[in-house]
């Protein structure tokens, strides 16, 4: 495995040291934040590959901390995992809505949180030399990059492993569970409703009207599908 960094944002030392010993186990570097503002400088200066990161913090929150990131050309990409003691289903949701990769919820098998790292590692640079295109969007995964009418599209690593799931397959009815293990990964314990969550979001960068769906259809009772409109 590549050497990659993952960056464990909470103020809890215990937690900080539970991970970093599975991760470093794992393979991986692991850098360290223990509140906000280190969290911010620490990510201007050096992008890690993977963010865990704790919703309850001193100086910057958690949730100010993942808009800050989706909004910043350079680190939107970012794979990022939150971790809080805030079990709502409805925080869940939005979480996931600002971007938030998975959801995890305290207490959590460490072991658990090393398997979802790893897996979206692997969806963040799976090689795959297709150039996949349907009508006007097209994803180079090589690249890592995805447009429409030429226009970049600011995908999150999860909406950008779902697109690539559907655009593999035009056409074809994804179930929610298919869609899971192919894109999510099976590791993957997320209510479907999260993953709806997810849906929710790529519609509304790749639909020109996200209420009226021309692309990502949903067929009720199955699943979702991807279509040329044209």
């Amino acid at each position: 495995m590549l050497n990659r960094t993952v960056l464990i944002v909470d103020d809890d030392p215990d937690i900080r040291r539970l991970l970093r010993g599975y991760l470093e186990q794992a393979g991986y570097t692991v850098r360290e934040a223990a509140d906000g503002a280190e969290a911010l400088h620490d990510l201007a200066t050096n992008r890690p590959d993977c963010l865990i990161l704790d919703l309850m913090l001193p100086e910057e929150d958690g949730w100010s901390i993942t808009r800050h990131i989706r909004a910043d050309s350079k680190l939107r990409s970012l794979p990022l995992i939150m971790l809080t003691a805030r079990v709502d289903d409805v925080d869940k949701i939005v979480g996931l809505e600002l971007g938030a990769d998975h959801y995890v919820t305290k207490p959590f098998n460490p072991r658990e949180m090393v398997a979802r790292v790893n897996a979206l590692l692997r969806r963040a640079h799976k090689p795959d030399p297709a150039v996949l295109e349907v009508g006007p969007l097209r994803l180079d995964t090589d690249a890592h990059t995805a447009t429409i009418s030429g226009d970049p599209l600011d995908l999150t690593p999860t909406e950008f492993a779902l697109l690539r799931v559907f655009m593999r397959r035009p056409g074809y009815v994804y179930t929610r569970g298919e869609l899971i293990e192919q894109a999510l990964g099976s590791h993957y314990e997320g209510l479907e409703r999260t993953l709806d969550t997810h849906i929710r979001n790529l519609r509304h960068k790749i639909e020109p009207d996200s209420a009226e769906p021309a692309f990502l259809l949903t067929v009720y009772g199955v699943g979702y599908k991807l279509v040329d409109p044209a």
